[in-house]
């Protein structure tokens, strides 16, 4: 297995605690007798040929850790907890509503996550690890990661809607075809994320009711205050769905508004312009007979005709009140 396999491994408590192994510790690893977290990348072919390869790790559960394809989920196998939960993706140039999920299974003695993409929220347990600080339970463990990766939502979800409130006073004042796809953006993101937050929820609720007994009273605690977090955020969610939606709908309005009020003065004019057009038209053509012809003052008598025709429509057009 290379170095790019492994990307953490701590023992989590005991005399050695907070101490990290290397690539040689780990491939030569029995089943731990101290708390003990790996961490791998589970795109690495040579992650996949150790889960396969290591005799403690049932072949139901490596598959989960390795799977390409996940929704946020719980589920217990014997006296594990398969995890699978997203976070926010807030590495450079990535859009936050692009979740990225961590895959663990977790026992008693046992921790073992994998990822794809880099997550800060593992990067900041590693440091309070290797600190001294970090927990010293796989409960306690588990307890952090969620209240890490949903405490890194609200920024996310505040600028949306943020966003969307700046959005909704603009309405009146700017074009209206230029926010169309800026709310548009935010009603993708916020749909987005949804769609991730809403399993997610589901797997913290049997996070909490397990019966793997891997929870303390104060992990279970830490883990309703995640999830009360969690519905608080998907709450919001569903508010900047809504008021995005109301917005979009305003502004499709506005838009209509303005290209019926264009089409409305286009069809005054072609209107008064209609008979204009006939009589012009009808005075033009190539044959003997034309009605003053003959006559030097007669484009001036025309002019003078059409314009009294046309102030006789706009004075018709008034009465009508079709303007």
């Amino acid at each position: 297995m290379e170095s790019s396999a492994l990307i953490y491994a701590y023992v989590l408590d005991g005399p050695n605690k907070g101490q990290a192994l290397d690539l040689q510790q780990v491939q030569h690893l029995d089943v731990p007798e101290h708390t003990t977290w790996l961490h791998f990348d589970y795109s690495h072919p040579d992650t996949r040929n150790w889960l396969r390869e290591c005799e403690w790790v049932d072949n139901l559960v490596a598959k989960s850790l390795i799977s390409e394809e996940t929704r946020p989920r719980a589920s217990q196998i014997e006296q594990g907890l398969v995890v699978a939960l997203r976070g926010v993706n807030l590495n450079p140039e990535s859009c936050p509503e692009d979740m990225v999920s961590i895959r663990l299974w977790v026992t008693d003695k046992l921790i073992i996550s994998a990822r794809k993409r880099r997550l800060l929220s593992t990067s900041d347990m590693a440091e309070q690890i290797a600190s001294g600080k970090g927990p010293e339970t796989t409960g306690q463990f588990l307890a952090m990661l969620a209240e890490r990766l949903i405490s890194r939502m609200q920024s996310v979800v505040y600028d949306i809607e943020d966003k969307v409130s700046e959005i909704e006073e603009l309405t009146q004042t700017q074009d209206p075809q230029s926010l169309r796809h800026q709310i548009a953006d935010l009603r993708r993101q916020s749909i987005a994320l949804r769609r991730y937050l809403r399993p997610q929820n589901e797997a913290m609720n049997v996070l909490q009711n397990n019966e793997a007994g891997l929870f303390s009273d104060d992990d279970l605690s830490h883990l309703r205050e995640t999830m009360n977090h969690l519905v608080r955020y998907l709450e919001e969610l569903e508010s900047i769905k809504d008021r995005a939606a109301v917005t979009q709908e305003e502004l499709a309005g506005a838009v209509n508004e303005q290209l019926n009020s264009r089409m409305y003065v286009l069809s005054i004019v072609a209107a008064l312009f209609l008979p204009l057009g006939f009589l012009t038209g009808l005075l033009g053509i190539n044959v003997g007979g034309i009605p003053g012809a003959e006559n030097p003052d007669s484009f001036w008598i025309f002019c003078a005709f059409l314009s009294v025709l046309i102030g006789a429509q706009v004075v018709i057009f008034k009465w009508r009140r079709w303007f």
